[in-house]
């Protein structure tokens, strides 16, 4: 058996802890390039390692664009290198104004965000008005997740029509995420994914007609990447495959990408035969949804959750009387995003030994 994540120093580590192996990490942005088919096409999702050195790996693989859920997001991908980076995520209260002197901060940065609301698309330009800057928005269009943006109609292009007459802003596209598609058929995601992009399409082709500038169309999340990389128009921004985690891996094995982070817990405690309780509380593994496993263990078969707190997580595994306490188990999250979050720094492991830490640089908020 393959077992590329353990350490070979660690009694070393302390638990519990998130350990990364860059090799594999670079093998997932190969692939992400390789799927895109050249690196300008690609604008991933920072929100998943919040790492400045993840992000360096990627600008020196060529790709120099990024989205970003948090201003510390950006601010750490402005401080390393990044020359175009999105805020994906509406602005509101102090981040308006906190977004305008970012950008300032960086002038040989391309700053933009989204917008959904013709209120804040205002107080975004009388704020990059106040900081003489400008940066660009695009109009976040809704294509049937539900969660943010605006419906294609009227007025989606009013809005659109809105920020180009603003002063200190600019249009800078559509903004389409499709984070609802995730049929595990391949076929079935592919045809769903490309209906859904028809209102995005179709809201582009009328601003185009009234000749309005689009600069670009950013697409997508990971399940829909390959979908979107076969059509040459828009940027993909795919996430979460850089660093892969358990709920992808099984819903999308076609993918093709590979777990480049694991937790690593220790047995604390044997409450019963058949039970370990492991240092993998909530607050160093993220809890996604309660119908799913919060870890798949690599070396523990057939493991079912009975507590988790926060510090404590009690297993039930027919395999219980093969561990004592002090055992080391690895795991797999099953949504590595959160998790990441959680840690202050991430273990880096090559050649089967931990060698330093990367600090999660941009875990804050703000």
């Amino acid at each position: 058996m393959d077992r590329w994540y353990e350490l070979e120093n660690v009694a070393e580590v302390d638990s519990p802890a998130l350990v990364v192996y860059p090799d594999r990490i670079a093998e997932n942005i190969r692939r992400m390039i390789s799927l895109a088919g050249r690196p300008q096409r690609l604008r991933p999702h920072i929100k998943t390692h919040k790492m400045s050195a993840v992000m360096r790996m990627q600008l020196a693989a060529g790709i120099d664009k990024c989205k970003c859920a948090t201003l510390a997001e950006a601010e750490m991908a402005a401080r390393v290198g990044a020359t175009d980076i999105m805020l994906a995520h509406q602005p509101v209260g102090p981040k308006i104004a906190k977004l305008a002197a970012l950008a300032k901060w960086f002038p040989d940065v391309r700053f933009s965000a989204i917008v959904d609301d013709p209120r804040i698309a205002k107080e975004v330009s009388d704020a990059c008005g106040k900081a003489g800057w400008r940066i660009e928005l695009l109009v976040d269009l809704d294509i049937g997740m539900g969660r943010s943006g605006i419906a294609f109609g009227p007025a989606a292009i009013e809005l659109y029509r809105l920020i180009a007459r603003l002063p200190n802003v600019s249009p800078g596209g559509i903004h389409a995420y499709d984070g609802h598609i995730r049929e595990p058929d391949v076929a079935h995601r592919d045809s769903v994914c490309e209906q859904e992009m028809r209102s995005a399409l179709d809201f582009r082709e009328q601003l185009l007609a009234e000749g309005l500038p689009v600069p670009r169309l950013v697409a997508g999340g990971t399940p829909t990447f390959p979908t979107h990389a076969r059509h040459a128009d828009r940027e993909c921004s795919p996430g979460t495959c850089v660093l892969h985690d358990a709920g992808y891996g099984r819903q999308y094995p076609d993918l093709g990408f590979v777990p480049a982070a694991v937790v690593l817990s220790r047995v604390i405690s044997k409450p019963a035969k058949n039970r370990l309780c492991l240092d993998l509380g909530h607050k160093a593994v993220a809890v996604d949804k309660v119908d799913v496993p919060h870890v798949v263990w690599l070396d523990l078969a057939d493991t079912r959750t009975i507590i988790h707190s926060e510090e404590h997580l009690v297993v039930e595994t027919p395999a219980a009387n093969h561990h004592q306490v002090g055992d080391v188990l690895y795991g797999i999250p099953w949504h590595i995003c959160p998790t990441v979050a959680l840690h202050k720094q991430a273990v880096v492991a090559r050649e089967a030994r931990a060698v330093k830490t990367w600090p999660v640089d941009a875990r804050d908020r703000v």
